[in-house]
C-alpha cells in the first residue's frame, strides 16, 4: 500500500499540469479572440461611419440597386449643376415636401425637442438648421421656448 500512495500521488501531479497547460492555452486562445473582436468592432464602427446608410435601415433591394449602378453614378456629394437643375427647370415640385416646410409646417407651439421627435427620419442636427433658417428668415417665432409659424405677409 506504501508503494501506491507515491503512484497515486504521481498521476495527480500528471493530471494537474495537463489541467493548467490546457487552462494556459485556453487564455492565449481567449486573448486572441478578444483582439479579433476589438479588430472587427473597430472595422465595423469605420464602415458605418463610411457608408451612405447604416447597415440596420439598409435594405437588399437598395444593396442590389447599387451593385447594379453604373460606378460613374457612384460619385460622392451633390450631383452635377445641370442634373440638379433639370429636375426643378420644369416647374415641377417634388411629391414629397422638403424639410424646411415640414418644419415650418409642424411649428404650431412645439418646442424644438418636439420637432425632432416629429421628424423621425431626419437627423436631429438637421432639424435644428431649418429651423434656425426660418427664424433668420422670419417664417418662424419663438416665444416662451416654443415655436410658431407666422402668418406670410399678403
Amino acid at each position: 500500500m506504501l508503494t501506491t500512495t507515491p503512484t497515486i500521488l504521481d498521476q495527480i501531479r500528471a493530471e494537474k499540469t495537463k489541467i493548467s497547460e490546457r487552462l494556459s492555452r485556453l487564455d492565449t486562445d481567449r486573448a486572441a479572440v478578444a483582439t479579433r473582436l476589438t479588430d472587427l468592432e473597430t472595422a465595423e464602427r469605420v464602415l458605418s461611419r463610411v457608408s451612405k446608410t447604416p447597415p440596420a435601415r439598409r435594405t437588399t433591394s437598395a444593396a442590389a440597386a447599387e451593385a447594379k449602378a453604373p460606378t460613374a453614378s457612384r460619385g460622392r456629394g451633390r450631383p452635377p449643376r445641370a442634373a440638379a437643375s433639370a429636375s426643378t427647370s420644369a416647374g415641377r415640385k417634388s411629391s414629397a415636401p422638403s424639410l424646411g416646410e415640414r418644419v415650418l409646417a409642424l411649428a404650431t407651439g412645439r418646442t424644438q425637442p418636439e420637432l425632432y421627435l416629429a421628424c423621425p427620419n431626419d437627423r436631429p442636427n438637421h432639424v435644428g438648421i431649418a429651423v434656425q433658417r426660418h427664424l433668420r428668415a422670419g417664417r418662424i417665432q419663438e416665444r416662451d421656448g416654443k415655436l410658431f409659424a407666422t402668418s406670410p405677409a399678403t
